[in-house]
């Protein structure tokens, strides 16, 4: 009995010193080993801090970890939240693909080291990871518009490619399709157990990594579905304009938009800077190194947590990393204070608005098909679409970011639609231009359909400081 109890003790001391060794090393209270490449250990630490509560003053870091959204726990969200008497009966999702591999690479540094194989023993873990795997590889060959069909189903590259989805971006994906399936199908009922293809909608960008994100939401959303219900279609632009891309007036916008950024980045003395230095380490001419856009590939280090490049006159570090990152946050606020990316985001969002209302109006009355409609996209899709709406406070789109459109009939009185609007589960309808003011008016706890419909007929264009009333005239006026 005494050598159980030592022995008992001892094991659980092993256990204790274990778990402090990691602990340190987590908090970066003892140095790492050394790095392949034969940097030094303090240089190729781990740069991942613990997320707490939002800090008091803007931090780059902080706001780059949400911008990572890293898988952790179930997240709580405001979705399908409404008063008894009131029916969910169509929803409509616009997603950013979930976490990727940088686009650009940083000349003279090697490539991170991310493994795009997904694996259901290797974290960020999800439930469903291993199954999800098992069904894609049955639906090789299903009939997506062309060139959808032509695309893998899912990432499976031992070191990722340029731009492709990671295995933490497929289990971002496979959270979001989760959490909405358990509110809008367990509790809202949203589809029958028995629904057809024509009550879904799924459109997606001619990118692997949005196809393969929309293909996991719907896999959490639905599991082990059946292939022959499902039909992506193919949309050539980010902006999901279909037939009406067409449109000078916002191009013109996007041009002077564009140039403002340059001014202000001219006006930053540290981050010309910090690029120099940057260019110093990996050996070329500044020019060079910022249009390479550095932040693209450092931020993959990042939420990876993989040490910053380094060569043999030394490392990119968290400084450098903070510098860019800040002014990327700057640049969001004064464009917020500035009407050109305004400009630009009700034109651009016009479209993919448009065709969303159209969908309600037609399910309000009495349509049952596409109740549940998904679009698969970019920053550059949600940005100009937040913009649009009037939620210019939102944060930019982080990875797997997700935008709702929640249409409800009034039970009592069925003629009555309301709508309500999400971002990452918040519900933001009342920060919108076209209902920020109706709870001060109105006791009704949603905002009538009508004033979105309104305001994407017609207030978009006063929004504008036009005299256009429809979007083509907008387009195509003159004197912007």
């Amino acid at each position: 009995m005494l050598f159980r109890n030592r022995f008992l003790l001892l094991l659980a001391l092993a256990a204790l010193l274990a778990f402090l060794s990691l602990s340190l090393q987590f908090f970066h209270l003892i140095p790492m080993s050394a790095a392949r490449n034969g940097a030094s250990s303090k240089s190729r630490k781990r740069i991942m801090p613990d997320p707490v509560t939002e800090p008091p003053v803007t931090d780059p870091v902080y706001e780059a970890l949400l911008y990572c959204n890293i898988p952790r726990v179930a997240e709580r969200s405001m979705e399908g939240h409404a008063p008894h008497h009131f029916k969910l009966v169509s929803v409509h999702v616009l997603i950013r693909h979930g976490d990727r591999y940088p686009l650009y690479a940083i000349p003279k540094t090697k490539r991170p080291e991310i493994d795009c194989t997904l694996m259901a023993n290797r974290k960020p873990y999800h439930p469903k990871l291993e199954a999800f795997v098992n069904h894609m590889s049955k639906g090789s060959g299903s009939s997506f518009e062309s060139p959808l069909n032509s695309m893998p189903l899912y990432p499976n590259h031992a070191l990722c490619e340029m731009g492709e989805l990671t295995q933490t971006g497929v289990v971002q994906h496979l959270q979001n399709g989760q959490l909405l399936g358990d509110i809008y199908l367990k509790k809202h009922k949203l589809l029958p157990s028995d629904w057809s293809p024509d009550q879904l909608y799924l459109e997606t960008t001619g990118r692997s990594r949005t196809l393969q994100s929309g293909l996991a939401l719907l896999y959490g959303f639905l599991p082990d579905f059946d292939w022959k219900k499902i039909y992506f279609r193919h949309q050539p632009s980010v902006l999901f304009c279909s037939g009406n891309c067409y449109c000078p007036v916002r191009n013109q916008y996007l041009e002077k938009e564009q140039r403002r950024q340059y001014l202000l980045r001219l006006k930053n003395s540290q981050l010309e800077q910090t690029y120099g230095e940057m260019a110093k380490i990996v050996n070329v001419p500044t020019k060079l190194l910022r249009a390479s856009n550095p932040i693209d590939s450092m931020l993959c280090h990042f939420c990876h947590n993989v040490s910053f490049p380094c060569t043999s006159s030394g490392c990119l570090d968290m400084e450098h990393f903070k510098v860019i990152k800040m002014h990327q946050i700057e640049d969001e606020k004064e464009r917020r204070k500035k009407r050109l990316y305004l400009g630009y985001s009700l034109l651009g969002a016009h479209p993919i608005l448009n065709q969303t209302i159209d969908r309600m109006q037609r399910i309000a009355e009495g349509r049952k098909d596409e109740v549940f409609a998904l679009y698969s996209a970019h920053d550059v899709t949600l940005s100009p679409v937040l913009s649009a709406l009037g939620l210019s406070e939102a944060r930019f789109p982080r990875f797997a970011a997700r935008l709702i459109f929640e249409l409800w009939q009034d039970r009592e009185k069925p003629s009555e639609h309301s709508v309500r609007i999400l971002y990452n589960g918040v519900d933001v309808t009342f920060h919108t231009f076209f209902c920020q003011d109706h709870h001060k008016r109105s006791s009704k706890p949603m905002c009538p359909l009508e004033n979105l419909v309104r305001f994407v007929k017609r207030d978009m264009f006063v929004t504008l400081d036009s005299s256009s009333t429809n979007y083509h005239d907008a387009c195509h006026r003159e004197g912007v």
